[in-house]
């Protein structure tokens, strides 16, 4: 796979992430109760080691480029959600945080048992 394939969703995450950061850091005050400006960076640190270790194993596939766009769409929607009401809590964060989830299953089982092909 190529990998600026595999990278698209990576970028369009990082940009997300930066227009959050931005967008938080003018309108949040510390200390406002309002997580003060968190966003999922959580989420995106774990999405982007996974990656990460994707492309260095050579496990990078279809499966794991399109549970990365469902990961960004999600988050994409979750930002809107966040920058609008403040609040980084609810279903789509739980959403992203499962799509994250079953792609690290799906990674660790590519890597623990590989297939053999002749």
């Amino acid at each position: 796979m190529l990998y600026q394939s595999i990278l698209l969703p990576v970028f369009v995450l990082v940009g997300l992430t930066f227009a959050a950061l931005f967008w938080t850091g003018r309108r949040v005050a510390p200390g406002s109760g309002a997580r003060d400006g968190v966003f999922n960076y959580h989420l995106h640190t774990l999405f982007y080691v996974l990656i990460a270790y994707a492309i260095t194993l050579r496990q990078a596939d279809l499966v794991m480029l399109l549970l990365s766009w469902v990961f960004v769409v999600i988050q994409g929607l979750h930002a809107g959600l966040f920058m609008r009401a403040g609040d980084s809590r609810g279903s789509f964060f739980i959403a992203g945080a499962l799509v994250l989830l079953a792609m690290w299953v799906y990674f660790a089982i590519r890597v623990l048992f590989p297939v053999v092909t002749i």
